[in-house]
């Protein structure tokens, strides 16, 4: 079989959404922000309320692209080793031996990873950075593909542990997932009444579109896009505009800026370009941003959001023609 090429590798990415839509209704801007996050090799933070369907979303991308998925679900009294594996003891061969934990996988779901302690939530450190897990003083590498959703629940904070934001700098993405509208909600009770059952995604007639063959050649043709000199300082003047807000006490850092400039590529060629436009970094830097800077006290109390922030950001900084 032929290795796929660049085009034909888009064509394939272009059906996941299609594919997905069999088992999740709506989230389209979800599933583009994963499929962005795997081209770029980045982490994914998805936000939302419990019950809008996250779970079924990461199991629905890797049944589509034929990869392997695990779930953590993190608690107050998970250890590291729960997620990165330990060294067991071998009574018959007196000997220790690597039991691999669940962060070997291609996608990792770490659910309501804000209810662990900091401890265990920076044991996914070295996983997402260095695409690694060291234990005992022995590296040992992680698949690839590897990507890191953590999911994290924006109303009920009791009994949490906030992500620093030197961890929140690691995800490349911050997705929220909305409730559905009137129309979708009804689309999901009708599919449960016709015998939808989210546990069996075969059954619902899921199937691979797309492998990581695929995501490979798609990878290159991202890496072939080509990028201006103009494109480039203005994502450097939107990310230096988020540190030079009165709203913000923290801006974007350079890490955000490479970030913007990455997800701002993989979505030109998404859509069929070859360089990258003003409108790919307008459409990316929500997402991109919003978990990277930091509101100051006043301007929360006054109702100000990251969101809101970023988007007069956008309105103010020069466009490049």
């Amino acid at each position: 079989m032929s290795a796929p090429t660049t085009d034909s590798a888009r064509a394939s990415l272009e059906g996941l959404r299609a594919e997905i839509a069999k088992a999740v209704v709506g989230q389209d801007p979800a599933v583009t922000g994963l499929v962005v996050a795997l081209l770029c090799r980045g982490h994914v933070l998805l936000e939302g309320v419990p019950g809008v369907a996250k779970t079924l979303l990461i199991r629905a991308l890797a049944a589509s692209l034929e990869l392997d998925t695990k779930r953590v679900q993190f608690t107050p009294d998970l250890m590291p080793s729960d997620v990165t594996g330990s060294l067991v003891y071998d009574a018959r061969t007196a000997e220790f031996s690597f039991q691999p934990g669940p962060v070997f996988t291609n996608l990792l779901l770490a659910d309501e990873i804000n209810r662990t302690p900091p401890k265990t939530q920076a044991s996914l450190l070295e996983a997402m950075e260095e695409r690694q897990i060291t234990v005992d003083g022995t590296p040992r590498a992680l698949p690839d593909p590897f990507l890191v959703a953590a999911t994290q629940n924006p109303v009920e904070y009791e009994g949490t542990y906030p992500l620093p934001e030197a961890q929140l700098d690691r995800f490349l993405l911050k997705l929220t997932v909305p409730l559905p509208g009137r129309q979708e909600e009804i689309d999901v009770l009708t599919r449960h009444v016709e015998g939808f059952d989210p546990r069996d995604l075969r059954a619902a007639g899921l199937r691979p579109v797309a492998n990581p063959a695929d995501l490979e050649a798609a990878r290159a043709g991202v890496a072939k896009t080509a990028v201006s000199p103009e494109i480039t300082g203005y994502v450097v003047d939107i990310c230096r505009a988020t540190r030079e807000s009165p709203s913000l006490s923290l801006g974007a850092s350079p890490r955000g800026a490479t970030a913007l400039l990455s997800t701002s590529r993989a979505w030109a060629w998404l859509t069929g370009r070859d360089y990258v436009i003003p409108d790919d970094v307008k459409a990316l830097a929500l997402p991109t941003l919003r978990h990277r800077v930091q509101l100051r006290p006043e301007a929360e109390m006054e109702g100000v959001t990251a969101d809101s922030v970023i988007q007069a950001i956008l309105a103010n900084v020069p466009v490049p023609r």
